[in-house]
């Protein structure tokens, strides 16, 4: 299945980036390059690096952008850079469609896959081996913290009742017991909140989140603009909270970008999506 995804919020991330003429722009996480493809498209002589921790999302933005970008993969936390050099810094966190529509990666309850989520498939850690290792009171953490779900106690103790869990299937399943009959075919699925949960602690989101949103401003030349697209609350408050502390941002978006209902319609997966910009102003590092 070739690495395509389709790219939300995809003018205004371009308009709020402000691209300039021979300026030098950072795609920190390209996954299929449709922001990037745009970013090169946007103004003459743009310079573009790209970052992806998958390494099928390199090797499709190397076949779509060819030799006008310049590549790192790795976790976009884990980059380093010596001097401010970019003129806008784009971050999409959302999953790319690819991995959400490839089972064997393990991120959809939809069809039956083993339980991975790994972004980077090198990496040792995955689904599984938190749901059959972790203990209850560990787990039950993992999906109020990261997945906001308020039935994570039950879910937990039921987890360790009959495990080993080795599929989705199986654990959607398993989480979808644990309510009550009324509330098993909502508009959300019961498992919904947990695969966030399980895929944000199997790839370290938020903690990588956190590392890039300390770095990114100081990657930026002054007048440099960062804007990211978060898809949950949990990142959103970080973005939110990082551009309004950080001395040497002022925040652009007062309020979040977020997606038109024709572009809701169009692509469903951008329905959750915000954007937020924030320029940087002042030259004086930490």
């Amino acid at each position: 299945m070739p690495f395509q995804h389709i790219p939300v919020l995809a003018q205004d991330a371009i308009a709020g980036l402000q691209i300039q003429p021979g300026g030098h722009y950072l795609d920190a996480t390209v996954g299929g390059g449709g922001h990037s493809a745009l970013i090169l498209q946007a103004a003459p002589n743009v310079k573009l690096t790209v970052i992806d921790r998958d390494e099928e999302a390199i090797l499709a933005a190397k076949t779509k952008l060819g030799d006008r970008i310049s590549v790192w993969q790795g976790n976009f936390a884990d980059y380093t850079t010596q001097n401010p050099q970019f003129d806008g810094i784009l971050a999409d966190l959302g999953v790319s469609s690819p991995q959400f529509d490839q089972p064997e990666r393990g991120f959809s309850f939809q069809s039956e896959a083993p339980l991975d989520m790994r972004m980077d498939r090198s990496q040792p850690l995955t689904a599984a081996d938190i749901i059959n290792h972790w203990d209850a009171k560990d787990l039950a953490d993992l999906f109020y913290h990261y997945g906001e779900e308020r039935r994570s106690r039950p879910i937990a103790r039921r987890i360790l009742e009959k495990r080993p869990l080795h599929t989705t299937t199986q654990l959607a399943d398993l989480i979808k017991s644990t309510f009550p009959p009324k509330a098993r075919y909502g508009r959300i699925h019961p498992a919904t909140r947990v695969f966030q949960a399980l895929r944000i602690a199997v790839n370290g989101e938020l903690t990588a989140l956190e590392t890039f949103l300390d770095k990114a401003p100081h990657w930026l030349k002054i007048g440099g603009r960062l804007g990211i697209i978060s898809f949950h609350s949990l990142e959103d408050r970080r973005v939110k909270h990082h551009f309004r502390n950080c001395p040497h941002l002022q925040v652009i978006t007062k309020k979040p970008i977020t997606a038109t209902a024709e572009e809701q319609q169009a692509n469903p997966r951008s329905r959750s999506a915000k954007l937020r910009f924030a320029q940087r102003i002042s030259a004086t590092p930490d």
